[in-house]
């Protein structure tokens, strides 16, 4: 597969299109009880019931002022480093399903490139391969601070050498991590989670991997898991650049986001936070129903495997 430069994302800044489950997770980090959230959402024009909400998307910038108000009331600047640690591959979604399935780390990388915008909108990654080098680029296309740009760095960072470390079987320990950000005073800490030689205060972040590692074949490979990930991926994809944000829609992610034909119509609509008759009514009102977007979402993936 031909590397491509930097992807190009058509996805609006103001459209909701960023999972909320990465929002609980730091409200997890930060030990908010319900009580609590009022403050973390602060200046998004999220409720908190909306937050609870399993199916709620935010927008860049809703995403950017809640993590703002979270390295706030954490007064912990190597908050990224805490927030990486708990990210599971589970919390990527299918993403991370197909980065751990992928037969090798190239493809692996060429995963995070192309569907990065189903999880984090205005995050983009360049691939660059040279003879014997694998570079990895890391932009942002908001304008942050330094301390929301090192989080949120960080964070990524871990995530991708967790993600190495599981398809290749051991740390990669021969890479070169250089940040943006200057230096941190915990500077120190780093080496607990990110392998390999780390510098600070380059122009951008950026990942160099040996090209022979990234070829090493993935012992925990499935092709099958991988192309019902790859297909999930792609249909996310697809809708985010359609810019829909129907009930379908969301219900579409829901079943998604879970093991094949397991979600039930009563668990959709309670992690809508409506009943399942309001769920069955507003569907209908868009044409759909859910034993209609659940037997496309088997017929999509039963293809899948066939393949």
């Amino acid at each position: 597969m031909e590397l491509k430069s930097i992807m190009e994302h058509d996805i609006s800044p103001e459209a909701a299109s960023i999972p909320s489950n990465y929002s609980r997770l730091i409200a997890r980090a930060l030990g908010l009880l319900t009580q609590d959230l009022p403050t973390l959402l602060t200046n998004t024009q999220i409720t908190v019931e909306e937050f609870l909400e399993e199916s709620t998307l935010l927008t860049a910038d809703q995403q950017i002022r809640l993590l703002e108000n979270a390295l706030r009331i954490s007064q912990n600047p190597a908050f990224g480093l805490t927030v990486g640690k708990m990210l599971t591959p589970g919390a990527h979604g299918a993403m991370g399903f197909l980065v751990n399935s992928s037969p090798n780390l190239l493809t692996a990388m060429q995963a995070f490139q192309t569907f990065s915008p189903t999880r984090m909108s205005f995050v983009r990654l360049e691939l660059i391969a040279g003879k014997d080098w694998l570079e990895c680029h890391y932009h942002l296309d908001l304008d942050v601070s330094e301390e929301v740009q090192r989080c949120l760095a960080e964070a990524s960072a871990i995530t991708f050498f967790d993600c190495a470390q599981h398809i290749i079987g051991k740390p990669l320990e021969t890479a070169i991590t250089q940040f943006k950000h200057r230096e941190p005073p915990y500077h120190q800490r780093y080496a607990e989670c990110i392998p390999g030689q780390i510098a600070f205060g380059h122009s951008h972040t950026v990942v160099k991997i040996p090209i022979e590692v990234c070829r090493i074949g993935n012992i925990s490979a499935n092709q099958q898991n991988y192309l019902l990930a790859f297909k999930q991926c792609e249909a996310m994809l697809s809708q985010l650049h359609a810019g829909e944000n129907s009930v379908e829609l969301k219900l579409k992610k829901l079943m998604l986001s879970h093991p094949p034909g397991t979600l039930s119509e009563e668990a959709a609509a309670a992690s809508m936070f409506i009943s399942k008759r309001t769920l069955a009514r507003r569907l209908k009102v868009e044409g759909a129903s859910f034993r209609k977007v659940r037997d496309h979402i088997l017929s999509q993936q039963a293809t899948s495997y066939l393949r």
